[in-house]
């Protein structure tokens, strides 16, 4: 019987914010609780990914709601294991999270789901090594250690195909 190769996950450097400053973030509206978007409200703005602070819109495609994001309105990373988490830009609650009983899954949007279920579902996990400071503060350096454990591989893959199925809703 031969012998299969082990799936492979190559961490790819992203900063623990690189989707918190992406072009889309899913988020739950807050006049019909239905999937709504926060997009960028300008071409120009993804020209320097680390502007997080340039224009934004929320935009819900089932009730028609759309909200410009204020300028000056505080850009804030929310995160917490017993309440919702926050989108940056208007504060409402992410479309991609679920409880699990080891903590709270979450993702800003679906190519952040795809990347968090590689690294999960990976039994060989690279990265570069520790010695490089900026890699300590990457997205998979900062991932709880319960999302890590292979102990806990099936559960956490469920929850995130539960995520990915609301997608299609």
């Amino acid at each position: 019987m031969p012998m299969s190769s082990p799936a492979r996950f190559r961490d790819p450097g992203f900063w623990k914010h690189h989707f918190a400053i992406s072009d889309r973030i899913l988020v739950r509206c807050p006049k019909c609780e239905r999937q709504a978007e926060v997009v960028t409200a300008a071409r120009g703005a993804r020209e320097n990914p680390s502007l997080c602070d340039g224009p934004r819109r929320l935009v819900c495609r089932h009730c028609g709601l759309s909200r410009q994001r204020k300028k000056g309105h505080p850009v804030a990373v929310f995160l917490s294991g017993a309440q919702d988490v926050l989108d940056p830009y208007f504060h409402e609650p992410l479309w991609l999270q679920r409880s699990t009983r080891h903590g709270h899954l979450w993702a800003y949007n679906p190519e952040h789901l795809d990347l968090l279920r590689q690294y999960v579902q990976a039994t060989l996990r690279e990265h570069d090594p520790w010695y490089e400071p900026w890699r300590k503060m990457g997205l998979f350096g900062r991932l709880p250690s319960w999302i890590k454990h292979a102990k806990n591989r099936g559960e956490v893959l469920r929850g995130l195909d539960h995520m990915r199925a609301s997608l299609a809703t």
